[in-house]
């Protein structure tokens, strides 16, 4: 079992930037993969970015490249999410995960055997 963490969220206005965390009980240097996803109000939950820990690839979808920026701090077995240039429709619920069953690309929700309780993330116009 695998506890994960998630904090950094809050309100900003659009433009700004969140760095949200997601901290695990298990050593990131021996995690596959961990991903961060979200969940606005009245839609499914969707992916965001994903990180393989194995060689540090990373994927983004499309709605938050160039924006967005997952990293890992091994000796704090934690993952981050650098959110810049924040926008209204960001908002939501963002939820970190971890264990996916496929090795690529990572963009599955029902690939991740484990989740944090979510951290909600709002963007003010």
């Amino acid at each position: 079992q695998v506890q994960l963490v998630e904090s950094g969220g809050g309100l900003v206005q659009a433009g700004g930037s969140l760095r949200l965390s997601c901290a695990t009980s298990r050593p990131t240097a021996n995690t596959y993969a961990m991903g961060w996803f979200r969940q606005a109000p009245g839609k499914e939950r969707e992916f965001v970015a994903a990180v393989r820990l194995t060689d540090s690839s990373t994927n983004y979808a499309d709605s938050v490249k160039g924006r967005f920026d997952i990293s890992r701090d091994n000796a704090k077995n934690t993952v981050y999410l650098q959110m810049n240039s924040l926008k209204p429709e960001d908002t939501a619920v963002y939820y970190c995960a971890a264990d996916p069953s496929s090795s690529w690309p990572l963009k599955i929700r029902l690939e991740y055997a484990y989740w944090g309780q979510g951290t909600q993330v709002t963007v003010s116009s």
